[in-house]
């Protein structure tokens, strides 16, 4: 089944780095339509953000993993192009010391699922990732993270 998985992130040089990855090349082109409409949108607000992370390879996510830097020892949608790691930038420098509550209205507007909720508002979450937009839902990530599905190119999920 080929599809911007198999054709473009399988083949990329970057597929197994240790390195962070911000490149939005490597976001499927729904989800990097979907996160440019979320970095002008909140741009429009006086929120200057940026993509920190796109891609992110098995490696990386172990090395992250070890460092204590994520609670998953297990890549995740980010490894599909379907995720985005979004920073608010304060004086050209990143940071996370801010609330990231905007990110819910402004990724449901655009058809993306914030990590804050998960799609789920109202329910509490023992893993929350509030930078974090993706594509699909939870229970869609059992089909991805098995093979047997991809989301299209059309914007249907």
């Amino acid at each position: 089944m080929a599809n911007f998985y198999t054709d473009t992130i399988c083949t990329d040089s970057r597929m197994d780095s240790i390195a962070r990855v911000s490149d939005i090349a490597l976001l499927e082109p729904v989800t990097r339509k979907a996160v440019q409409q979320i970095i002008l949108a909140a741009g429009a607000q006086g929120i200057t953000l940026s993509a920190f992370e796109t891609f992110r390879s098995q490696v990386r996510q172990q090395f992250l993993f070890t460092q204590g830097a994520t609670k998953l020892q297990t890549v995740g949608v980010h490894h599909y192009g379907l995720a985005c790691d979004l920073v608010v930038m304060i004086g050209g420098e990143p940071t996370w010391k801010v609330d990231y509550i905007f990110l819910q209205a402004l990724a449901k507007q655009f058809g993306l699922i914030w990590g804050g909720d998960w799609g789920t508002p109202g329910t509490l979450h023992k893993f929350v990732d509030s930078d974090h937009v993706q594509r699909i839902t939870i229970p869609q990530q059992g089909a991805l993270f098995a093979g047997t599905w991809y989301p299209d190119s059309q914007g249907v999920a």
